[in-house]
């Protein structure tokens, strides 16, 4: 999983300075998605074409690659350039740049595994990729054989090599080739999932990008009157016509050009979008048509704002992101509680198929599997339909049974994730009714799913997901009221949750004053090798997620375990130096977990007890343990309050251990690799 960006000014100057600034602050704003290498591709100065005339011709582009973070290939740049006396304050009236940001995939980070790669000498095509090239062995195989020489240990190196030999082969045959019949066939070769940002200078000033299975957006700034932008705005065929001033972006994500428009288009699979002379063209690629065919789509406008993608008073996004919890759940439910009712656009026209499902099952990975898992038992009681978990790796593997009378909700705060993705085409083909929970308005998995909840969270750069989850399991609960609506036997009950769900955020702002409890707590614990969590009923979730989150940024050893389970294995563990956090809040199994807080006391467990304010006394009378009083809450909404303490111990965990809480040893976000 990697960040590609991309940037093209057209009838406006632009010095190079600035072009390399657009380009590093769009790896800034994706670095969240690989931190391991990073590199760029700008235009050199013309040459003269001959000593005899005054015309010029393109120079190989120059390309810079570096390993480490964005900084580190800032500052390579800027180094090379003075170097090379490279005249930064050159303006380009047109000038077409691309830029990526890496997450190791096929080979160790490195300057020569780092993107752009190229063709080769000369840097005739050159590519930017995120996804995975699954036949790239074959094309490699192929392409030695033709007398090509590989330099990098990455599948990605077989696209620039296979556009040069495309374009070879046709001018060797005294055609004339287009940059999109190169990419179309280049396109036709390929296996498995990607984006691809193309630049060469046999076509100058001129991008193509391409899609299948990554997420790929096109913004577009028109520089002319206000009004004038509005008609383009509508359509993207009047970017094909006209010719005025204009900036044009190509992102993995829209955090990376909000700061510079809110025009966008998500590109769709086998689409491939042309920049040629300030016009964009798009054509939709077909295995069984020579000639692709053109499409007209409208232009959509980003809500988000570009304070969403800056850290503000925090230090860390992962920070602000815990801390914008009750403003992420108000948006989450916002117009979608009247009254009594849960109003949920875009599931009304489904709910009678899923009500008459023989099944819902739930599919996701990581912290959206937790999620699900956190929402599955209140959404047995209100559906009365029994539902099954699936991690989507797993579902893959064992090819699970899916079936027609089946409603499956997939669950990915990204909605590119790659195994749950491919989950969702093995149970379209199986017939299912599938439904998508995602906060990405335009993601892959919102476009194809038959019907959704937009989770509404705000954009979450850091990798760790915390606001995502909490909505998602709101989220949820919504759909959850929503499908059993007709069921008069449950209605104290959704009256009780709907009442609950309005006075959560508030809720959470109360539990958000533990901050400083939770950090005296991290220091208790910065020098443990290992943590455990115990939970059960409606909190087993709130233990896997809470293990997660420390496993994941304050890389430490953490476990999140059923406490029923404690018995059978897990009791041997105990002793007086390993710390175990107990979830026992007030709900079903708040007598059991007393029980179990009994066994590992007697044991001299060092014990961190998770309880409802004022039950302190009652999980620990002999004052031998810590405790963590959270306020009560709807018995199945306590999650969403309880997870939010350990959020923040493993955010003080990660910070006092020295680790980068954004940006994880080995991990990225919205993996789209399997």
């Amino acid at each position: 999983m990697c960040g590609i960006f991309a940037y093209l000014n057209y009838n406006v100057a632009r010095e190079r300075r600035h072009i390399l600034e657009v380009l590093f602050n769009g790896l800034r704003r994706l670095e969240y998605r690989g931190y391991d290498s990073s590199g760029i591709a700008i235009d050199a100065d013309p040459t003269p074409a001959d000593s005899s005339s005054s015309s010029s011709s393109p120079s190989p582009p120059m390309v810079f690659r570096q390993e480490g973070k964005i900084e580190s290939l800032v500052g390579s740049v800027y180094r090379e350039v003075d170097a090379a006396d490279v005249d930064l304050e050159r303006a380009f009236l047109v000038h077409a740049g691309i830029a990526h940001t890496r997450w190791a995939t096929h080979g160790v980070p490195a300057p020569r595994n780092s993107h752009p790669q190229s063709s080769g000498g000369g840097n005739e095509f050159l590519v930017v990729h995120n996804g995975i090239i699954t036949n790239y062995e074959v094309l490699k195989e192929t392409l030695i054989r033709h007398g090509f020489t590989f330099e990098s240990e990455t599948d990605t190196e077989v696209i620039p090599k296979l556009a040069k030999f495309v374009y070879d082969k046709a001018c060797e045959g005294g055609q004339s080739v287009t940059f999109s019949q190169v990419v179309k066939e280049v396109m036709r070769q390929l296996e498995g999932a990607y984006a691809l940002i193309f630049k060469s200078p046999h076509y100058p000033n001129e991008l193509i990008a391409c899609k299948r299975g990554s997420t790929l957006i096109l913004g577009v700034k028109e520089l002319t009157d206000e009004k004038s932008c509005a008609t383009l705005y509508h359509d993207v065929k009047a970017l094909t016509k006209n010719g005025e001033p204009k900036e044009l972006f190509f992102s993995s994500d829209l955090c990376a050009i909000v700061e510079h428009t809110k025009n966008y288009l998500s590109i769709e699979d086998n689409e491939v979008v042309h920049i040629k002379d300030g016009c964009v063209s798009i054509l939709k690629f077909d295995y069984g048509k020579e000639t692709p065919a053109s499409v007209q789509r409208a232009l959509s406008v980003l809500e988000m704002e570009v304070e969403q993608i800056k850290k503000g008073k925090y230090d860390h996004f992962m920070q602000k992101e815990i801390h914008e919890q009750p403003h992420s759940l108000t948006t989450t439910m916002r117009g979608r509680l009247k009254d009594s009712n849960v109003v949920l656009g875009g599931l009304k026209d489904h709910l009678r198929t899923i009500r008459h499902s023989r099944r819902i099952v739930f599919i996701g990975c990581g912290t959206s599997y937790n999620a699900a898992l956190a929402a599955r038992p209140f959404f047995e009681e209100l559906s009365g339909i029994p539902v099954t978990m699936e991690i989507a790796s797993d579902l893959l593997d064992r090819q699970g049974p899916i079936y027609r009378e089946d409603t499956a909700v997939f669950v990915s705060q990204s909605g590119e994730t790659a195994d749950t993705l491919i989950a969702l085409e093995y149970a379209l083909e199986n017939g299912a009714m599938c439904v998508g929970i995602t906060n990405t308005v335009g993601s892959t998995l919102a476009r194809k799913t038959h019907c959704g909840v937009h989770i509404n969270a705000g954009c979450e750069i850091g990798v760790a997901s915390t606001k995502a989850y909490t909505s998602q399991i709101v989220a949820m609960s919504m759909m959850a009221l929503a499908i059993g609506d007709d069921r008069i036997s449950t209605q104290s009950r959704r009256a009780a949750i709907i009442n609950g769900l309005s006075e959560l955020p508030n809720k959470v702002r109360e539990v958000l004053k533990l901050d400083s409890e939770m950090r005296d707590l991290a220091e208790s614990l910065i020098d443990s090798e290992s943590l455990l969590v115990f939970g059960r009923g409606y909190n087993y979730a709130t233990a896997l997620e809470g293990a997660l989150k420390v496993k994941e940024v304050a890389l430490m050893h953490s476990e999140g375990m059923l406490a029923g389970e404690m018995k059978h294995g897990p009791l041997a563990l105990v002793d007086e130096t390993l710390p175990i956090i107990v979830i026992a809040t007030r709900d079903a199994c708040f007598s059991k977990q007393q029980s179990v807080i009994q066994q590992l006391h007697a044991r001299k467990g060092r014990l961190i007890v998770m309880c409802s304010e004022g039950d302190a006394t009652s999980v620990c009378p002999s004052g031998s343990c810590r405790v963590i009083e959270v306020p009560q809450s709807e018995d199945c909404l306590q999650p969403v309050l309880n997870i939010i303490p350990l959020q923040l111990l493993a955010y003080h965990l990660t910070v006092l251990r020295g680790y980068d809480v954004d940006q994880p040893r080995n991990l990225a976000k919205s993996v789209t690799t399997q």
